[in-house]
């Protein structure tokens, strides 16, 4: 059998967190419904006062004692890198540091082996963080967003500081984002709501199937994340699919698909298979999973088998990110949805 675990990220209850249908309990009681055996957390999200509790015994007996009542492990700690927090500058390099520190030291209070930074965090502040992740013993996972990619010029950067440092606590969290087969449904249900026209819509459906039959053209590495992602959108023929919308008479809804249609990708997935020494955790993002077990985006038959074939024993997380698109016009119902997303993991690995 084998050894690919699931685990949910309570990011995926938001909805319903937001409106008060389930507090931090009711997350952890739902994800053990799933069958999952791991729990990802976003501190800063579902912990009121953050950071200041995490610092209670009191609080950490209570999360420990939820964490055995459910017989969950934790798998993964989000950190984000509030390096914007002043309006008049950026945090500088040692700041930044000392915020990542914070974090790594926070996860460990809580028992998680891992934190994820977002694919923003600067080089220098995670090279900057790794002898005292070493300390504590926990990892450091760059999360591989969409539009970045491994097998990159921009994961060549990461792999050099890697193999430069020796570090065994800085690694790679894929997104599945990256292997978008098509463009999520439920994003194409929205601009429909919103008013895209059918012409337009097809205009962009076929532009996506073009790059993912031709290969995407990957990012390359670059300090300023926002240049090399439009340099990244202008080589995936951008310019030319924008032109088209317009020609047809697109307006604000079908602009809309048009743009968002570049923020999902695709990857193959024997990057998995190529990487997978420096894949600490993975989060299984989705959009929508159909009734009968289906992710109607994300080809997570192709990328599960990958994970298996490299022989990966480590958790894949169940990150829900189709509520964004519903709640413009409908209730969020991210229960069901994680419960689908977790029989479709089950399915794939076993």
């Amino acid at each position: 059998m084998s050894q690919v675990k699931r685990s949910v990220s309570l990011y995926s209850y938001q909805d319903e967190y937001y409106l008060g249908k389930l507090d931090l309990e009711g997350c952890l009681r739902e994800t053990a419904k799933t069958g999952a055996t791991g729990v990802e957390l976003l501190a800063e999200q579902m912990i009121k006062h953050f950071p200041n509790p995490i610092e209670d015994e009191k609080f950490r007996e209570e999360w420990f004692a939820l964490l055995k009542k459910y017989n969950l492990t934790p798998s993964c700690y989000d950190a984000f890198l509030e390096n914007r927090i002043f309006g008049n500058r950026m945090l500088s390099v040692g700041e930044q540091v000392n915020m990542m520190k914070r974090d790594l030291r926070l996860a460990k209070l809580l028992g998680f082996p891992e934190i994820r930074t977002l694919v923003s965090t600067p080089m220098d502040v995670i090279e900057g963080s790794l002898e005292y992740a070493e300390e504590l013993g926990v990892k450091i996972g760059l999360e591989v967003h969409a539009p970045f990619s491994l097998n990159s010029g921009w994961a060549d950067g990461y792999l050099e500081m890697i193999n430069r440092t020796g570090t065994k606590y800085f690694g790679f969290i894929p997104d599945m984002g990256i292997f978008c087969r098509n463009i999520p449904d439920v994003l194409r249900d929205k601009a429909r709501q919103l008013g895209a026209h059918e012409e337009c819509i097809k205009i962009v459906d076929d532009a996506y199937a073009k790059r993912v039959s031709d290969g995407f053209v990957k990012i390359k590495y670059d300090l300023d994340l926002g240049k090399a992602n439009m340099e990244y959108r202008m080589a995936n023929g951008m310019r030319e699919m924008m032109e088209a919308v317009e020609k047809a008479g697109g307006n604000d809804a079908d602009k809309m698909y048009a743009g968002s249609s570049f923020t999902y990708s695709w990857s193959e997935p024997q990057d998995i298979i190529d990487n997978i020494q420096y894949i600490t955790h993975c989060h299984a993002k989705f959009y929508n999973v159909s009734e009968d077990y289906v992710e109607t985006a994300v080809a997570v038959p192709e990328v599960v088998a990958a994970f298996k074939k490299a022989g990966y024993d480590g958790f894949l997380s169940s990150e829900y990110e189709g509520g964004e698109h519903l709640r413009v016009y409908t209730d969020v119902d991210s229960i069901e949805q994680v419960r689908r997303h977790q029989e479709c993991l089950r399915r794939a690995i076993e």
